[in-house]
């Protein structure tokens, strides 16, 4: 068994904590944006994106992003599994939204910002997913069970002792 969360980074093959690195980038990256969207446009930034659902969907952001950041930093494999469901809620949602404008002027999407880094980084994201999991799961970084002392059985007294009887000799 490795020594806690810095054995457990060196004990991952380098790609894996690269990847692990890229993702955790990636979500504090759009947890900013979201927190700017919202610091300018208040409660209701996101008026004009679509209906209500994705409107909640892009304010929870900056809260699951920064979540599935923390967990993939911590090695847990339910951090890349939110991740990974993130990036793909949040990929279709903006496609969803953008629909539009990417019909009518599909060059756009050639531009360093907005759908195109969105798109990149959720493909990315959904390919490493499964490998990266399969690598942090496999090591002693899986979620570990919730700790449970031993049962006591009602009965424990009458077999203590190496006769069964309560009696140590």
């Amino acid at each position: 068994m490795t020594d806690g969360i810095r054995g457990r980074w060196r004990a991952l093959p380098r790609w894996a904590r690269r990847v692990l690195v890229v993702y955790a980038a990636g979500l504090v990256e759009g947890t900013g944006d979201h927190a700017v969207v919202l610091a300018r446009g208040g409660p209701h930034a996101y008026a004009g994106f679509g209906p209500p659902p994705l409107q909640v969907f892009f304010v929870a952001l900056v809260v699951l992003d920064p979540l599935a950041a923390a967990l993939t930093l911590r090695l847990r494999p339910s951090g890349i599994r939110l991740a990974a469901g993130v990036m793909t809620l949040d990929v279709l949602a903006n496609w969803y939204v953008n629909r539009a404008w990417v019909k009518a002027n599909p060059q756009e999407l050639l531009q360093p910002v907005g759908l195109l880094p969105i798109t990149l980084f959720g493909l990315f994201v959904l390919a490493t997913a499964l490998p990266l999991l399969r690598t942090v799961a496999g090591g002693a970084t899986a979620d570990l069970p919730v700790a449970r002392p031993p049962s006591i059985r009602k009965d424990a007294a009458r077999q203590s002792g190496p006769d069964g009887n309560g009696a140590h000799r």
